[in-house]
């Protein structure tokens, strides 16, 4: 007989991650590469191995092949359990549900089975998408303590970015009183960051009235929330301070990795005491030839740097020959960048291939936004891409 287990982890990672266009062609967004040797789904997954979170059912949809393969048996995050561990959880056909994923709130409605196998008592809630660490164990503290139905995970932002993100109302206990999905005129500055603990019978009760509700989006911001609320449940806000970015568009994306850099990053990779777990694998170390000039960057294993790199984040294999020029850019693995090419605030996909003398990009300054090349695009000798540009264009 197992144990059962406290709490279980619902890891939403089915996303199309529609804004990041051409990075997500080919890949979920949660296996969209950041910060040279990770993956962002790497953040959630060292999360629950950090907090003690042991089992965690992996929700997939959107081209899932890279983040299955990616994911394995869980070994990399200490999740490769003969009970528990991670699981990955695609959409089926059932004898009464034949839909893909219609929200976030159907997800986990039909993965109830998978969750009852454990008996917990707790569901955590995640999504696959956002860079930041966090203890979920003190968050379980809190809202046990605080005998909630559900506690949801809030961070200030700005108040023009207010709109952009479930907004609530809470009073001096840290109830939430008011809630409102992406309200036009925002009377709070707490943001909802799509990570909830529910008491899993209560879950149940809000899932199963939802799925046979043929006007519901199926979706927690939309439709549990507010449905909760409003039939008087008690439901906590959790206070989080510390760096989170929610990396679903091109411009956020590139921000998150140039927070990385510098002797006082806005967000340290290199912390001993909360681990960021990864796949991947070994490789020589760099080579940085005498030719080159590296200021305020990040170079991993197996790169090659003869020319210039200034404020980039370069993932393995990269090579920058003689005369080229990287700066403020992120190179995913793979990309050859030949010799006097010129890149500025740009992100190049894997395996790219720039010719000699090309020229991509431009200033960050220059108003005409980020330039990004795809997947294994090749651009020739001497050829210029202006500022803006996406290749392929999917807008």
């Amino acid at each position: 007989m197992f144990k059962k287990k406290e709490c279980v982890a619902m890891l939403l990672a089915g996303g199309q991650g529609s804004r990041l266009y051409a990075l997500t062609q080919q890949v979920a967004k949660p296996a969209v590469p950041f910060g040279g040797k990770y993956r962002i789904i790497d953040f959630p997954l060292s999360n629950c191995t950090n907090s003690g979170i042991d089992t965690v059912g992996v929700l997939t949809q959107y081209q899932p092949l890279v983040l299955n393969d990616y994911i394995g048996n869980g070994l990399p995050w200490d999740l490769d359990r003969a009970y528990g561990g991670v699981k990955i959880l695609p959409p089926y056909q059932g004898q009464h549900s034949r839909d893909w994923y219609k929200g976030t709130a159907h997800a986990i409605y039909q993965n109830m089975r998978f969750i009852d196998q454990f008996d917990p008592e707790y569901v955590l809630i995640l999504s696959g998408d956002h860079i930041y660490k966090m203890d979920y164990s003190k968050r379980l503290r809190f809202h046990k303590n605080r005998g909630a139905d559900c506690t949801i995970a809030v961070i200030d932002v700005p108040i023009e970015e207010a709109s952009r993100f479930g907004i609530m109302t809470i009073d001096w206990e840290q109830r939430i009183t008011k809630f409102a999905e992406k309200p036009e005129k925002p009377e709070s500055t707490k943001a909802s960051m799509g990570i909830y603990i529910f008491n899993r019978k209560k879950l149940y009760e809000y899932l199963t009235k939802d799925a046979k509700d043929p006007a519901s989006d199926n979706d927690f911001g939309k439709n549990i929330i507010p449905a909760m609320l409003t039939a008087g449940e008690k439901m906590m806000a959790f206070q989080f301070d510390g760096y989170w970015k929610d990396v679903g568009t091109i411009t956020s994306l590139w921000e998150a990795n140039m927070d990385l850099l510098g002797q006082r990053p806005v967000f340290s990779l290199e912390d001993d005491a909360w681990r960021v777990f990864t796949r991947h694998d070994p490789l020589p170390p760099q080579f940085i030839g005498d030719s080159a000039k590296i200021k305020n960057s990040i170079i991993t294993e197996g790169c090659e740097i003869y020319g210039t790199v200034e404020n980039a984040v370069l993932f393995p294999s990269v090579r920058v020959m003689p005369g080229a020029v990287v700066r403020d850019t992120v190179v995913m693995d793979g990309t050859v960048i030949e010799e006097d090419a010129w890149v500025e605030y740009s992100i190049l996909d894997s395996n790219v291939h720039l010719g000699a003398g090309a020229h991509i990009g431009g200033t960050r300054d220059s108003g005409n936004g980020l330039t990004v090349i795809g997947e294994g695009i090749a651009i020739g000798d001497q050829k210029m891409v202006e500022a803006g540009t996406m290749l392929p264009d999917l807008r």
